[in-house]
């Protein structure tokens, strides 16, 4: 039996390589990925197939028009907004099944009303002050990891083949 999956959330994404990074990492992981419009590129762009690989086939992909419409579509999940501006850290959020692990684009996060709306559910990544930000494939998968980290990393293979194969 399948189970509930884990959502990453990005809003607007600009570069196709980042976008093609998480798309692996979810694949990877059994984490379905939601793209929400405007998109900075096509999903048939070169970079963004040439950085997912051949995880494509082993993705859950919805693209929504926007965000009230992927709102609208999981009403009942609880949705968590990563912020370079928030107070609180991301290892501070006890994670649950379903939950919606909200990211922005690269050149300017997430919006600021989005932000404001939802002070409550607004975590960072800690980094020095003089660092504005982390690239945003590294950002999705530190999240990402420690909430399967929590979670007992479900479904997933938590030993290798064993060297003994190599």
């Amino acid at each position: 039996m399948e189970r509930d999956a884990m959502h990453i959330v990005m809003v607007e994404p600009e570069i196709p390589g980042n976008t093609g990074n998480i798309s692996r990492l979810c694949a990877a992981n059994h984490i379905t990925l939601h793209l929400v419009k405007p998109l900075g590129f096509s999903l048939e762009d070169r970079y963004l197939k040439r950085a997912g690989l051949d995880y494509w086939d082993l993705l859950r992909l919805e693209v929504h028009e926007n965000f009230a419409a992927l709102q609208m579509k999981y009403p009942d999940n609880r949705y968590f907004y990563l912020t370079t501006k928030a107070e609180r850290c991301y290892a501070d959020i006890a994670f649950l099944p379903e939950d919606m692990l909200v990211f922005g684009k690269e050149t300017k996060g997430l919006p600021e009303e989005l932000l404001k709306a939802n002070r409550e559910h607004c975590f960072r990544i800690p980094m020095i002050d003089e660092a504005r930000s982390l690239n945003l494939s590294n950002a999705v998968a530190i999240v990402s990891y420690e909430a399967l980290r929590q979670l007992d990393f479900p479904d997933l293979a938590k030993s290798g083949r064993g060297i003994e194969n190599l």
